[in-house]
This record gives structure tokens, C-alpha cells and sequence, in this order.
């Protein structure tokens, strides 16, 4: 994403204010920030919206520990804005944003958007393209039946990325690479403005299990990191020129031209026990938060 400073960067599914506070970490350590630089950082970088009650406190705290004294994060459910109420003063720079997946909205709520769906991941990404300028740079994770699903809404989205945007990369994640999505994830890697041309495609393969003891690490990206900057071919990466891709069907599948191994998909059980230890923690979050208090 190469975030600079004096860019506006975003995250209107906060959260945690992980993605903003490594912005943060990653702006600070630059050589020769002067004053009005760390004044920019503090005061007009770093936005973002929540809507549940603990994830807007964990931000706030997680922020400020960060060193950002006054965090601009406001408690509100993103998703009630009309997408024709934001206007060019409203546009950041960077969008960077982990929404939730298989949420529903109301349907007031999806009156809202031109593409009107239920599901609450695709109304983020409507929102989040709407709000980056013309140049501006997006990296959003979304579950990957996005890529291939055929509901209307979900074609209809894929075609408004595709021709608004060039979506010049999608990294395709191994199963618990994020915490409680529940589902395998892709992100996108865009820049609005100009329709895409080529699609540059990474397979995340680390050969391992991912989980709560075995997060993700910088080492596993770096092969990512470095096949990026040529968007080079690999056993693990390919390019896919947007000419072809179905023009009813806006299909981006992550099919690797050289096969690959069958995706082994996690049992019911698995999926339940996940679920309840996610459930457990967040009430230990809760209660250490209570006790501060």
C-alpha cells in the first residue's frame, strides 16, 4: 500500500485499529520526520468508524498506546451512510479494511448503496470505493467466494470494481489466516480511477495451520512482497489479462494455470469449535476491560 505522509487513511470497519496503527508504526520510522510531519500523523492521517460499543473502545485504547493522542474514530455504523452524501472533501488516500463477512443489513440500510444486498461485506466494498479519490489505493479482505459467486449482487460488484478501479492484485489466503472470518479470504489490492488490465494472482501456501498460537508473520509474506514489486510470475503466482475474463460472469476465480491441490475445507465441527473459542475470549476481553474500570 505504500501509505505517505500527508495521505488521509481510512478504515470504516476499525475494529481493533490494527491496520491503522501499523499505518502509524510504519510512518513514524521513516527517516527525517520533522514537526509538522508528526503533527500531520497525530491530527489528519488516521480515520475511522465502529459500530459495536467494544470494538470502538479497543481502538481508541489500542490507538493511544500506539502514541496517537487524540484518535479521529467515531461510533456509528458506517453502512447508514448514503453512498451520495459523500462528496470529494470526504475522500482519503488509502483505504486499508477488514469488514465483517456474512453480517445482513436491514433493508432501509441497503437503500443506500446502488448495488443493494444483504450481505454486509459487499456494502463495505460499494463504500470504500466510493470513498477513495481519483488515485487512491485500496486494500480490503473479503471472503473469496466474492470471486466467483453468482448472485446479481455479486456480479455487480465485481464489474464496478473491475471498471472503476484496476485491481492489480489478489492474494489468496490459507484458512485461519484471520481470526474469526469463518471462511477463506482473498484480499484486494486497487487503485480507483482507471479500469483494470491485468490481475497479478498469489497464492498464500505456507504448509502450515493458522490459528491463534500460529498467526501470520512478516517471513511469510516476503516471497509476496518481493514477487509484487515485478508482479512476476512463480509455482505460487500469475497474471490474468482482464480481456478475458467472462463479461456476464465478471469470474475471478483463483484458478492457478499450473493446478494446485485440492482446497481441503474445514469440518462442521471445526468450524463450531472455532466459533466457540472465538466466543470465549471476547468475553475475557470484556471482563479485563470491566475490571479496568
Amino acid at each position: 500500500m505504500k501509505p505517505k505522509i500527508g495521505d488521509k487513511i481510512y478504515d470504516g470497519a476499525v475494529g481493533s485499529a490494527g491496520f491503522l496503527c501499523e499505518s502509524f508504526e510504519y510512518l513514524t520510522a521513516k527517516p527525517g520526520l520533522t514537526t509538522k510531519d508528526a503533527k500531520t500523523l497525530q491530527e489528519r492521517t488516521f480515520y475511522g468508524k465502529e459500530k459495536k460499543s467494544l470494538a470502538y473502545v479497543i481502538a481508541i485504547m489500542n490507538m493511544i498506546l500506539h502514541g496517537i493522542d487524540a484518535p479521529n474514530i467515531i461510533h456509528t455504523n458506517t453502512l447508514t451512510e448514503n453512498l451520495a452524501d459523500i462528496q470529494e472533501k470526504d475522500r482519503v488516500d488509502v483505504v486499508m479494511a477488514n469488514p465483517p463477512f456474512g453480517g445482513k443489513e436491514r433493508k432501509e440500510v441497503q437503500q443506500n448503496f446502488p448495488i443493494r444486498t444483504g450481505e454486509t461485506a459487499f456494502l463495505f466494498l460499494q463504500h470504500f470505493i466510493k470513498m477513495l479519490k481519483a488515485g487512491g489505493r485500496g486494500g480490503v479482505v473479503i471472503k473469496n467466494t466474492f470471486l466467483s459467486n453468482t448472485d446479481n449482487a455479486s456480479v455487480s460488484l465485481r464489474k464496478l470494481l473491475l471498471e472503476s478501479c484496476n485491481l492489480y492484485t489478489v492474494l489468496d489466503c490459507p484458512g485461519g489466516t484471520f481470526q474469526g472470518a469463518g471462511v477463506k479470504t482473498v484480499v484486494l489490492f486497487f487503485e480507483k480511477g482507471a479500469p483494470t488490465r491485468k490481475i497479478w494472482y498469489y497464492q498464500l501456501d505456507l504448509g502450515r495451520n493458522l490459528g491463534k498460537t500460529n498467526p501470520l508473520n512478516d517471513d511469510d509474506l516476503a516471497e509476496f512482497v518481493k514477487l509484487q514489486k515485478a508482479f512476476a510470475d512463480s509455482p505460487k503466482s500469475w497474471s490474468v489479462d482482464a480481456k478475458t475474463i467472462n463479461k456476464e460472469t465478471f469470474d475471478l476465480s483463483v484458478k492457478h494455470p499450473n493446478g494446485g491441490e485440492e482446497v481441503k475445507h474445514r469440518t462442521p465441527e471445526k468450524i463450531l469449535d472455532e466459533i466457540a473459542a472465538l466466543d470465549a475470549e471476547s468475553a475475557e476481553v470484556l471482563a479485563s476491560i470491566k475490571a479496568l474500570l
